[in-house]
């Protein structure tokens, strides 16, 4: 049986992960926007965010909207395929064999 990936396992990340995860491949969701819907601290988020950016997880935007920078994060080719085998092999373990 396989085992939970540790990246995604903690519980901020798993609630980074899935939410985007419920995007279109390829859609973006704003630091702004995420902070909010995850009700985190901005301090928090980036903390997490890094940790899946280095595992190649998620990948953010940098950008100017006018003169203000703007954050986009948007969950990888890799990312969307961990999420699926962490969905997947916690099916298994809770004995859901779908």
């Amino acid at each position: 049986m396989s085992e939970l990936d540790p990246v995604i396992h903690a519980t901020a990340r798993l609630r980074i992960t899935a939410t985007l995860a419920a995007l279109p491949a390829g859609d973006q969701m704003s630091f702004p926007r995420l902070q909010g819907l995850l009700d985190m601290t901005a301090g928090n988020l980036s903390t997490h965010l890094r940790k899946l950016e280095d595992a190649g997880y998620v990948s953010p935007t940098k950008t100017f909207e006018g003169r203000t920078p703007a954050t986009y994060v948007e969950l990888t080719t890799r990312g969307r395929r961990a999420f699926e085998d962490y969905t997947h092999t916690l099916r298994e373990l809770l004995g859901d064999p779908s």
